[in-house]
This record gives C-alpha cells, structure tokens and sequence, in this order.
C-alpha cells in the first residue's frame, strides 16, 4: 500500500474542494496557483516536458525511460500512447507514484480519424460541407477518446499552394476562407462545447506559421514571404481556429524571415498573445527546438531552450531541451521564474478544463472503448463524407452518351491497377491506428455495388515498379469486359510529412498501363487515389471518365463504388487548383495580375510558350451527372456605403437528368487599391439541392467587412472603389456584375 506524504495528503484535500472542474475561472486559479506553490524546478520541467511512448515515432526518439520519469514528475504528457489498459498503466504511476499526483495528457494524430479512417482532410474539404467536417471531428474525437486520448495534433490548418509539399494532404487547399471555415468546424467538433466532456478531444491547430509555402515544396524548407502576405492569406486559417477556442497550438518546423517558428516570438508573442489574445498552450513539434542548432539560430541545446521559451514556448515535443537545461538556464538568469511558471500554469490549466484533476481515469473506460470503435455511426458516416469527397474531373460521350454513370445491366467489368485491391493505401497517410481488416476496397466495393456482375481483377503493376509481366493479364481481363475501370495513382507513403515530390506525377508505369487499356477501344474509367493534385495533363485528354477518389478512408471502396453506378452523384469541388506541368508551380487562383497581362497574340505579355496560364483544373470545379445552369446574377444596390451591405442573387437551375447537389460561389474583384489585389478573392458559398428541372435562387449578403484587406501602410481596412462580383459553380465558370464602394 502506498504511504502518502503530509504534502500529497494536503494538496489532495485542494483537488477536492475544486472538484467541479466546470467551475469558474477563479477556482481554475486556485488549482493552479496552489500547485506551483509546491512545486519543485524539475516538476515544473515535467509538465512542459512531452515524451514519446514508443508507440508510433515519427522521428527521432529521445527517451526510453519514460516510465520512470513519470513516477518521478519529470514527464507530464505523453504522445503515441493509446488504448484503455495501456494508458490507465501510465496514468496511474502518474497519479499513484509522483509527488504530486498531477494527471497526464496523452495527445496523438488524430489527423482523419482513429480506428475508423475518414477520408484525407484535403479531400474531404472538397465536399465544401462545414457541418460535414464537423461531424468527421467529433466523431474522430469520440473514438480516439475512448481509447483513452484526450488531446490531438489536429487541425492542420497550413494553407498550401503547392502539390510537391506532401503536407498538402492534411489541410483544406489554397483559399484563405474556406481553409478559416474547415479550420474553425474541425476545431469545434474535437472539443464540443465542454472540454471536460469524455468524448471529446483538446485540439492542437498546427503548424504556426506558413508552414505550407516552403521553397520548392520541400518539407521542412525556408519560407519567406512579407508580412502581408503572411496576413491576408496564411494566417486567416490559424485565427480562425484561435476564435473557435482552440486550446492549443503547434509550432511549425520552419523559418519565417530568418528565425525559425519555435523561437519566434513575432509569431507567439506578438500576434498569438497580444494580437489576437489567446490563452491557451503552446507546443512545439517534434523536436523543433533542437532543430534551431541545425538552422543555425541556437548555439547549442540549452540557448535553444532559451529561446523558445522566451519567444512563448509552452511545451517542448520529445526534445527533452527543457528536461535537461531549465534549472541551469534560469541559475544563469538567461530565463526568470516568472516565465516558467506561465507556462506551467497554460499546462495545468489544460488539464484541468479536460477534466482530468477531478478524474484522472475519465477517457479510460474499457466498456467504452469496446462500444465505440468502428460503431456503426462512425462507418456509416465514412461512407457519407468519402462519397461527398470525391471529384468527377471529366465525363466525356463515349458511343453517344457519357461513360459515368456506369449502367446496371453488365455482365463483366474489369478491375485493373495496383490500387484496386489494395488495403493500407485506402486509409492514405497519417492513418493513425486506423485498422486494413476493416477497410473496403475498391474491388470489394463494387463486388457489393455489382452483385451480379463479374469483376475481373488484375493488378496490372506496382505503384512505383516497372514490372509489366502483369500486363497481358489486365489486357485480357479488359478484353473479356464491357467497361474497364482502372485504379491509379500515389501509395499512402507517397504523401503526408517528408514526402515532397519534385514531379507530382502518377508514380511509375501505371500511366502506360493506362495507355494500354484505353488502346483496346473498351470505354476506361480511371480513378486516381492521392493524396495531392497530380499532373493529370496527357491522361485526361486521353480518358472517357477520370474520377479524382483521393485517399477516402476505411469506406473507400463503397464510396467509388457509389460513384461509378450513379447510387450517388458526385459532388465534389476541387479545393485547390491542379497544374498543366510542375513548371507552373505554385499555381492559384487568387493571383495577382500585372502590369502585362497575358495576351495569346502579343509576345511581350506574362505567358508560357508551352501551357496555358491558368490551372488544368481550376479551384472550385467539379462535375456532376446532372448539369446546373446559372442566370440572373443581380445586386441590390450598384453603391454600397461603408456601414452598409448589399444583397447579390443568382438562379441556379438542374438542366439535367438526375438530382443533385451544387456548390454555389462567390467571389469579388477589388480593381485598384492602394497595394495590388487578387483577379478573385473567394467571398462565400452555399450548397443546393435540385431536382431535374428544379430552380432556385441563391442570394449572398457582402459587406465592407468582406472587403478589407492590408493596405499600404499595413491597416486591415475596406478601401473605397469599384469592385467586380463574380458567382458560379468554379473560379472560372462565373456571370459577372460590379458594383462601388463609397
């Protein structure tokens, strides 16, 4: 039996009489303050100090003596440590054996779900659904708790513009609106309206700042951009995760204008705290403050701790900088207690808004963690967000109609690629503990989807390899079929952290297996699985249906298979803009123009000799089975005052056979401002269901708000002038009207 201290005895009578975790703010504080009275320097370096369990490493491992270091008060959290019997082991040598008693945080990358996978979140931005998003979260949240998690490292809300950063797969695209929107619906369905709530999770908005525009879309690469660049377009995401109560935030492996992310302290001082005032947790990713040496910014370990925490570090992610160098750091006066303590107080405060200093066991609930995971809500909802993630590209007339939707009455369809039938890569990267004997292939989806049809399968070849024996079988089994569909494109590795691709193209020779098969005159439907915009350029002048599935989770295979036959009409937009050629990289919408904008018969313009300026899929598009026609695009007033507003309309009507649903969207031209502004800055959408033959009209609401930016001399403000509105179903596919500001 265990003997308690006087002192352990005491400061459990304080955790009683605060047991109301829900309480006010001042019992918070009286928590708190009550503990950093007592504790030791090294117990305090414990709470700001996050080690690896081992379980999953994405990195270097720094420890293994975890466990004794949690006995000890040295280690205060944990990542990597998952499941009910496990961590209930871990949290009780916390609780049981340390000093104080003081709860651990077990935080992991909940990125697209736990067990039960959902599609990538670049994917499933593409559904342009907010509440659909918010559902992924809550109920990723859900699972992961119930296995005894209570903080993620999600959202990733970096904004990207580049296909070669591998890190694209886990954010929501190019556009500073809609990437606020997702970052702000993830956050809110983690956390719920209770932290303290068991089946919710403490979310970590990652990676603060501009993380996504590394130079030549290499991981972990220098950014550089202006300030207000790094205002109008990268931040909006990380703010708006910031004013849905995030409770905490990761730094970013880069350097932005010559000091990197963790020692920053313009990035977590000056615009986190005094700007946009939050009050939460700041932790670092994995082993960021060590990398300061490398880049050059630190002398060594212990500087490196130093300023990191003077910038506004909170917690150091594996390093163990803080573990081994605070006390002589502060002996020194390099660092003051005052800031130690802060930090310490952001830590505990976390824990106890989660709820764990009135039950440390709360997320550990074995009859819980046995309900919920791969409950049939969860599956069920992966179907729905994979099926509203997909994006149909091209739909061409293959013998008089198009190939999709594929009709019912076939007697044989082949099934080539080496993605047809392949688990682990349907769950895409950063899978979590997401479980491949659960997963639905494609293969297994349309043997579900066809029950009376023969799927002939053939693998064709590797997703990298050269090996083309496989060629004659998939050349046989398409002869023998009246449809061919043929799944390409990226294995789960080749996307997510430190996978940069030079050329972001469809891996080895599985294009030339495409070629193959569209050579034997059968109609070819081909889906691409990745995890990026791929340069799709010869493959979609060449193909009938060209279906862009992404990396859709544990219900992947249902999902496509729901496409094809038409059970579901497609409906995704493309959240980024795919490139002709990886010359044109970065390429986007909201560009600016200049001063020679392109012309086709004028030389001196800005123009390429060999592709077309703009993207071969533009931002916004995507296909339906049905068409949607646009009309009437109507404003209430042509003037709108400085604390007015003004109505904009558009009808949108189904012209064609089959119900639907469409992503209406907005977007404004400000013509000359006081520094240069986007051809379009993406203003709002809404979604539509119609009937065939149905209409309706779509109305937004714009106000000055909508239009502020940075101006010259760095104010956010709306500046009088013309304005162009622009609203349609893609970035391109717009009626127009204008409208001044006054």
């Amino acid at each position: 039996m265990k003997t308690y201290s006087l002192l352990t005895l005491a400061l459990m009578g304080v955790f009683v009489s605060c047991r109301q975790e829900t309480g006010s703010d001042t019992e918070m504080k009286q928590k708190v303050d009550s503990l950093l009275s007592v504790m030791t320097l090294e117990e305090k370096a414990g709470q700001l100090t996050l080690f690896t369990s081992g379980w999953d490493v994405t990195g270097p491992v720094m420890r293994e003596e975890y466990r004794q270091d949690i006995a000890s008060g040295r280690c205060g959290n944990l990542l990597n440590a998952h499941g009910v019997s496990y961590n209930r082991e871990l949290q009780k040598l916390a609780v049981e054996e340390s000093r104080l008693g003081i709860p651990l945080l077990f935080g992991y990358d909940v990125i697209h779900g736990f067990k039960t996978i959902f599609p990538i979140p670049l994917a499933e931005a593409c559904s342009w659904d907010t509440a659909l998003v918010r559902k992924t979260a809550a109920l990723s949240a859900r699972e992961a708790a119930a296995a005894g998690l209570n903080w993620t490292f999600n959202p990733m809300v970096d904004l990207c513009r580049d296909p070669r950063w591998g890190r694209i797969a886990e954010g929501s695209g190019e556009d500073p609106l809609l990437g606020s929107m997702m970052a702000a619906a993830r956050v809110k369905g983690y956390q719920g309206t209770d932290l303290s709530d068991p089946f919710t999770l403490a979310a970590c908005v990652k990676h603060f700042a501009a993380y996504g525009a590394p130079e030549g879309g290499r991981d972990y690469n220098t950014v550089d951009m202006s300030e207000r660049v790094l205002r109008e377009i990268y931040l909006p995401p990380y703010k708006a995760a910031v004013d849905a109560g995030v409770a905490s935030l990761m730094t970013s492996f880069n350097e932005l204008d010559g000091i990197p992310a963790t020692g920053n302290r313009f990035l977590l001082t000056e615009i986190l705290r005094e700007e946009w005032g939050f009050e939460g947790m700041v932790v670092t990713d994995y082993t960021s403050i060590n990398e300061m040496i490398p880049h050059g910014y630190a002398r060594n370990l212990k500087h490196a701790g130093e300023l990191a925490l003077s910038a506004g570090v909170d917690m150091d992610m594996v390093g163990a900088v803080f573990y081994n160098h605070l006390e002589e750091s502060l002996e020194e006066g390099k660092i003051t207690e005052e800031m130690i303590n802060r930090s310490v107080r952001r830590v505990l405060e976390m824990k106890y808004k989660l709820g764990l200093f009135d039950d440390p066991f709360r997320y550990l609930d074995e009859e819980r963690e046995d309900s919920i995971l791969f409950a049939p809500g969860l599956m069920e909802h992966a179907l729905e967000s994979a099926r509203k993630s997909i994006v149909l590209l091209e739909n061409k007339p293959f013998g008089g109609k198009p190939v999709l939707p594929l009709p019912e009455n076939l007697n044989r369809i082949a099934l080539i690629g080496p993605l047809a039938h392949s688990r682990i890569d349907m769950l895409g990267t950063w899978h979590a503990s997401g479980d491949t004997t659960k997963v639905v292939t494609l293969k297994e989806g349309l043997e579900n989807q066809f029950p009376n049809t023969q799927i002939l399968h053939a693998r064709g070849c590797s997703v990298n390899g050269t090996d083309r024996s496989g060629f004659g079988d998939a050349l046989s089994a398409a002869m023998r079929s009246d449809v061919v569909v043929v799944a390409v494109g990226e294995y789960f590795m080749q996307s997510g952290e430190a996978a940069s691709r030079a050329m972001p193209v469809i891996p080895g020779i599985q294009e030339e297996l495409v070629d193959m098969l569209l050579n034997t005159g059968k109609p070819v439907v081909v889906v691409v699985m990745a995890g990026r915009p791929l340069i799709l350029t010869e493959l979609a002048a060449k193909t009938p249906a060209l279906v862009y599935a992404w990396h859709l989770g544990t219900r992947a295979g249902d999902a496509i298979a729901d496409i094809l036959s038409g059970e579901y009409n497609p409906s995704g937009k493309l959240v980024v803009s795919f490139p002709w050629s990886a010359g044109q990289i970065p390429v986007y919408y909201n560009h600016k123009n200049t001063g020679r904008p392109m012309h086709p018969l004028q030389k001196y313009t800005s123009k390429y000799l060999d592709i077309p300026n703009n993207p071969r899929y533009p931002f916004g598009y995507g296909l339906s089975y049905t068409t949607f026609e646009y009309s009437g695009l109507q404003l209430s007033d042509t003037l709108m005052t400085m604390n007015g507003s003004l109505k904009v309309s558009v009808q949108v009507k189904n012209t064609g056979e089959y119900a639907g649903e469409e992503t209406v969207q907005l977007y404004v031209r400000d013509l000359v401002g006081s520094v240069t502004r986007p051809v379009k800055e993406l203003k709002g959408f809404r979604k539509v269901w119609l009937e065939p033959g149905e209409e309706t009209t779509v109305t937004f609401t714009l106000s000055p708000d909508d239009l502020k930016f940075y101006t010259v001399d760095m104010q956010f403000a709306a500046e009088p002038g013309e304005f162009k509105v622009f609203a349609g179903g893609s970035s391109v596919d717009v009626l127009e009207a204008g409208f001044t500001l006054k």
